[in-house]
């Protein structure tokens, strides 16, 4: 199997955020240790009595739009999880190579799209912090649609909604179960993110083609 792109066939490129354009490590942490800490805070708790009591509710929404509606999790909490991201705003980074890569996209004649789980205000804070909105022609947030890019449901709603080519488009994300939902619906050239995080170890791509980086990416762009 080929690693290289094909870009003479791709007229669509989606890319996710979160793991793929954008360091992973800024949302790991904020779930696992910043989210425990200030829900500790609140309640008097130590912070691994709080993630005893966090974690089973985290895992309990996974696969949901629910999980990544910061919305939910404000109510569900009692915390303003908007203002807790913007405490650690300092964290979010854009992986290496990334802008090159955007800008050569850009150049070229493909449509670019961020498709994204993030909730509308995540994306705000990333993109204003980042100025990667700049890049694209499209911004496509699954919360439009309830239902997240693993939900089988959500690709055939993508499509009726933005028509594109599955034999001609690209998707690029760090999620095994969401790349795997766009293959069941038959989009063609999928890759997947080998280092969503940049301080935890390389994840198995488990056989689909991965991107160790973004330069990698670009060639014959």
């Amino acid at each position: 199997m080929s690693r290289s792109v094909p870009w003479q066939d791709i007229e669509t490129v989606f890319l996710d955020m979160d793991g793929t354009l954008l360091d992973l490590h800024f949302d790991n942490h904020f779930w696992q240790e910043h989210v425990p800490l200030r829900y500790a805070e609140k309640h008097g708790l130590s912070v691994d009595e709080a993630r005893q009591l966090l974690y089973p509710k985290f895992r309990a929404r996974e696969g949901t739009i629910d999980w990544y509606c910061i919305d939910y999790w404000s109510r569900e909490l009692e915390l303003n999880i908007s203002d807790l991201k913007k405490e650690l705003e300092h964290l979010i980074q854009v992986h290496p190579h990334v802008i090159d890569f955007l800008v050569a996209l850009r150049g070229s004649d493909k449509r670019v799209a961020l498709l994204t789980n993030a909730h509308h205000k995540v994306i705000e804070l990333k993109l204003a912090t980042t100025g990667l909105d700049e890049h694209f022609d499209q911004l496509i947030c699954a919360h439009s649609f309830r239902i997240p890019k693993e939900d089988p449901r959500f690709w055939p709603r993508l499509a009726e909604e933005d028509p594109f080519d599955r034999d001609r488009t690209l998707f690029v994300d760090d999620s095994l179960p969401v790349l795997r939902a766009a293959r069941d619906y038959g989009v063609r050239h999928l890759r997947a993110v080998r280092l969503p995080d940049s301080k935890a170890p390389p994840k198995d791509t488990a056989g689909f083609i991965a991107v160790e980086s973004f330069d990698e990416l670009a060639r014959g762009l």
